[in-house]
Parts: C-alpha cells; sequence; structure tokens
C-alpha cells in the first residue's frame, strides 16, 4: 500500500488565525493531512465579533452551526442578511462575498465548515472595500 495514500488522524488541539480575522480549529486540509479537494475545520465566533468582508474564489463552502447564533451579511455589496441556528445549514457558492458575525453579546457561536479548496487560506480573498461599504451602511441606520 502506498505509504502517502493512508488515513490520518487529526485532534483537535491546534489552532490558527485567519485572514478573515476569525480563529479556526485545524482539522483536515492540504496541509495537515494532505487532502486534495477538501478542508474541515471549526470556526469559534466570540461574542460580537465578525470576520472581515471575503470571498473564495472557485470554492464553494458548507457550514454546519454547531453552538449558538451566526448571522452572515452576503452579496456583491453585501445586501443580503441572514441568521443561523444550532443545526443549521448554509451553502456559500464560489466566489460570493460574505461577511459572518456573532450577534450574541454574551454567547460564543462555534460552526463546522467544509470547502471544496484543500488549503486552509489559500482561496481566501479579502474585500477591503466591501468592509468600507458594510462600515458605512451600519452607521447610517444608528
Amino acid at each position: 500500500m502506498d505509504s502517502e495514500r493512508t488515513c490520518r488522524l487529526v485532534r483537535a488541539n491546534r489552532t490558527y488565525h485567519g485572514k478573515q480575522g476569525l480563529d479556526y480549529g485545524e482539522a483536515i486540509s492540504k496541509e495537515s493531512v494532505g487532502s486534495q479537494a477538501i478542508c474541515m475545520l471549526l470556526v469559534t465566533i466570540p461574542p460580537g465579533q465578525r470576520a472581515q468582508a471575503h470571498l473564495h474564489e472557485n470554492h464553494e463552502t458548507a457550514i454546519y452551526m454547531l453552538r449558538g447564533t451566526s448571522a452572515m451579511w452576503y452579496g456583491d455589496k453585501l445586501e443580503l442578511h441572514m441568521e443561523l441556528e444550532e443545526g443549521d445549514f448554509l451553502y456559500i457558492p464560489a466566489g460570493m462575498p460574505h461577511l459572518p458575525y456573532n450577534p450574541s453579546e454574551s454567547e460564543t457561536c462555534t460552526a463546522l465548515i467544509a470547502r471544496t479548496d484543500p488549503n486552509e487560506q489559500e482561496s481566501v480573498l479579502l474585500l477591503p472595500e466591501l468592509d468600507a461599504l458594510w462600515r458605512q451602511q451600519r452607521l447610517s441606520e444608528d
């Protein structure tokens, strides 16, 4: 049997800070196990925190909400909004701008994420112009 082609166990004990501004629990990726077409990881968003606006070029994302409630602005100008509760599944198509956040002031939220990009961070494209637009929209609402 090919020594490269084997099953691999990853213990959920390492984290890293992603380009998006959130902390991720390292799990399945090209970097951790040599995967070729998938990445799976945990994200925990502290109360009141958010990611930076971003998209994943050419890669789809599937999310399962494990704990808490999360919300997300999405769309070409982050004009659309949705909330996720425990047990919800979310699909984000490749190239879709989005900005996830935790609306709770006291509860952390945790989700399991899977992407068709085996690299943990390679396809992340930050969108600072949408971050600025999002901030401007939130200020005008107050």
